[in-house]
């Protein structure tokens, strides 16, 4: 009896520990999100506090994220004209000179503008693959195809986290086992912020191209 339990004890060990590890990876680049846009309205709630008390008698909560609401707004205007164009590709030019911090701006960018813009960024196909383990489906999008030295098909899958589809994995997976879903990026999208709770009734599968 002691030795058939043993596999099943080991079993079951090992699924909890994948189970915590794919939930640390889930929670903490949430986490940090979350906690940065914290840290940014604290910030700017105690730059304003004291002018927003001498008008009005009393510190008002919040004040921090309608500044980041305007702010964003305001920077959208700006660079949206000729001379605010201008001005950001000159930072950014300046951002390309140095090597770790280019790395990283351009990351986030291309990230965000997947999202935000999906049919302008790098986001091509939509599809279902397996995550994080056999039998477990999830959304993912095409970012790339290439080949191994065999000449082997890969596909680069970026696989977003919910709610915050800034933060995922990059997984490089052979064609045969990456399916097409009939599914339009901004639909795909919605799906993965709302945590599947705004997703159409029916996914219809499709073979991989060849």
């Amino acid at each position: 009896m002691a030795i058939q339990f043993r596999p099943q004890l080991a079993g079951i060990l090992g699924r909890i520990r994948r189970d915590f590890l794919t939930g640390i990876l889930v929670l903490v680049p949430l986490g940090a999100t979350l906690l940065i846009f914290k840290w940014l309205f604290d910030a700017i709630d105690g730059i304003l506090e004291p002018a927003v008390e001498a008008i009005f008698g009393r510190p008002i909560a919040g004040i921090g994220f309608g500044a980041i609401i305007v702010l964003i707004f305001l920077v959208g205007i700006f660079a949206s004209n000729f001379v605010g164009r201008k001005i950001i590709q000159r930072i950014e030019a300046l951002v390309e000179e140095l090597p770790m911090v280019r790395e990283i701006y351009n990351t986030f960018k291309q990230i965000l503008q997947s999202v935000i813009l999906p049919h302008k960024g790098g986001f091509r196909e939509v599809v279902l693959v397996e995550f994080p383990r056999p039998g477990m489906k999830t959304i993912g999008f095409v970012t790339n195809r290439i080949k191994d030295a065999a000449g082997n098909k890969l596909v680069s899958i970026y696989i977003p986290t919910t709610p915050n589809p800034t933060s995922g994995y990059l997984e490089i997976i052979p064609e045969e086992d990456v399916v097409l879903i009939d599914m339009a990026i901004d639909d795909a999208i919605k799906m993965v912020v709302s945590g599947g709770m705004v997703s159409p009734e029916v996914i219809d599968k499709r073979k991989s191209r060849s």
